[in-house]
């Protein structure tokens, strides 16, 4: 959303004119409902929501008179309203993986997404793998784009004093940045740091950071804290937890490499961000990191730990690699401007029907 209102302002187009529900950088910095731990501050959080999308959302419709209603997360109101509709889908996950959501809140989400795409309802994917997966899920007749993701606008000088905590000298890790989902496959990681160190008595250490997963059947934490100290990498494998934009920036900009396993991405932002930031990277063939990477990473098996720590003894031995994959990556992370970001939806609003 921030990313969007940002480029919109950034690079008008003279047939387009935006008008935002909210103020983005008013509403990106409000958190009522950031980190809610409770089940009545859930439940408060579901209600408002609702409250928001099926009825404030259609009233202003109604009010500006819109030719397109822009919804990025998935939802759009189940009022029938006088525009066509843009709807963001981020990914397919909660086809692809129900076991990762609770019965009754999927059965719920669902139900709202369903409600909203009507007849005219284009829908806005991150990646032709989440397309591919959207349309044989959904099986819908409606439009489906593909418009890749711009990573978020982070601070312009990374500041080491953010991350002094941990320690960390330029140059001495592999990264990990996101929570701790299941599918992630951050035990694997851990297994893979393991056979690496254990084959080369690297000095490199393992930063994994974020949060906990985003429900009891999606946090793989408490398994990865286990597996740390069943391996004995207390002090090698570390865990600052949820961190700032300045400190995203700062870790990014120290890392030997960026490390990235998961089993499931709808489009993958941590390749782009690492690319974007000179270090290489080292990820899964999951579909949708293959495509955005576009063969600027280098590519281990999923779900094969054994795999992955050769890839990184690999990078580790071989300084002429890393060069020539940090240089690709540069390259690569040009392809995910704002400036096409925007240009994309700019295209895609002008081509509906009028």
């Amino acid at each position: 959303m921030m990313e969007l209102a940002k480029a919109a302002k950034s690079y008008p187009h003279p047939d387009v004119e935006w008008i935002f529900t909210h103020d983005p950088e008013i509403q990106a910095s409000d958190k009522t409902f950031k980190n809610v731990k409770s089940k009545i501050q859930r439940l408060n959080y579901h209600l408002e929501y609702f409250r928001w999308k099926e009825f404030q959302l259609p009233d202003l419709v109604k009010k500006h008179k819109p030719d397109v209603l822009i919804c990025l997360d998935f939802v759009s109101p189940a009022a029938s309203l006088p525009c066509h509709r843009l709807t963001v889908f981020h990914d397919a996950f909660f086809w692809q993986m129900p076991k990762n959501y609770p019965a009754w809140w999927r059965k719920y989400f669902l139900s709202l997404i369903r409600k909203g795409i009507k007849p005219n309802t284009g829908i806005i994917t991150t990646t032709n793998y989440s397309k591919e997966a959207l349309i044989s899920h959904l099986s819908l007749a409606n439009r489906v784009d593909v418009v890749y993701q711009v990573p978020k606008s982070l601070a312009q000088k990374s500041d080491s004093e953010n991350v002094s905590d941990l320690n960390l000298e330029p140059l001495s890790y592999f990264l990990h940045i996101g929570t701790f989902d299941k599918r992630k496959n951050l035990s694997l990681l851990v297994k893979a740091y393991h056979a690496f160190i254990s084959k080369t008595n690297s000095s490199l250490n393992l930063v994994l950071a974020g949060g906990p997963g985003q429900s009891i059947q999606m946090n793989a934490l408490p398994e990865v804290k286990a597996l740390i100290t069943q391996l004995g990498l207390e002090h090698r494998v570390l865990l600052p937890g949820y961190v700032s934009d300045i400190e995203v920036d700062s870790l990014y900009g120290g890392a030997f490499a960026y490390v990235f396993p998961s089993s499931n991405e709808g489009f993958g932002i941590p390749i782009v961000e690492a690319m974007r930031a000179g270090i290489p990277v080292i990820h899964s063939d999951q579909p949708a990191l293959l495509e955005v990477s576009g063969g600027a990473g280098m590519v281990c098996r999923t779900g094969d730990f054994g795999d992955f720590a050769e890839k990184m003894i690999l990078l580790s031995q071989e300084n002429t690699l890393r060069n020539a994959l940090i240089e690709k990556g540069l390259n690569r992370a040009e392809d995910f401007s704002s400036r096409k970001f925007i240009d994309a939806f700019h295209q895609i609003i002008l081509d509906l029907p009028h």
